[in-house]
């Protein structure tokens, strides 16, 4: 098994992140493996969320939720190449509910949508090893 957290709770963890003003994500990105995760599925090194984060504080998190709404979009595609069946995260699902549903769960929902993608590619990745008779060394 390369991948060893199939089951975040999106839902919770958009909950947590929301009422501590993204601080959260500050933490569990790095120290939870989620932006080396991101790193591996994605082939290429993304921005560090510490940085996207700071770069949102002067744009009052436009800049963040792009980021966010962006890798989003991206593990669409890698879900969709990897031939998982949706409903998926995308750019729109990240950029509207954290935008038009600010007030009523959206941020929440849209980390649920999100959380509920990287599990199933995931998912579908550890199975891709196991088939292939075990691990590469990735974690």
């Amino acid at each position: 098994m390369i991948y060893k957290h199939t089951h975040r709770p999106g839902f919770w963890l958009g909950f947590v992140d929301f009422f501590t003003a993204g601080l959260f994500f500050l933490f569990y990105m790095p120290f939870g493996g989620l932006q080396a995760e991101l790193d591996t599925i994605l082939g290429r090194r993304t921005q560090r969320y510490w940085v996207a984060y700071l770069l949102g504080i002067p744009t009052l998190f436009v800049y963040t939720l792009g980021w966010m709404a962006r890798i989003s979009e991206e593990l669409k595609q890698k879900a969709l190449e990897l031939g998982i069946p949706g409903p998926h995260t995308s750019w729109w699902h990240m950029f509207g509910w954290n935008v038009f549903g600010a007030l009523c769960f959206g941020p929440m929902i849209a980390t649920h949508r999100f959380f509920g993608t990287l599990n199933q590619i995931e998912a579908a990745l550890n199975a891709q090893a196991a088939a292939s008779g075990g691990q590469n060394g990735e974690t």
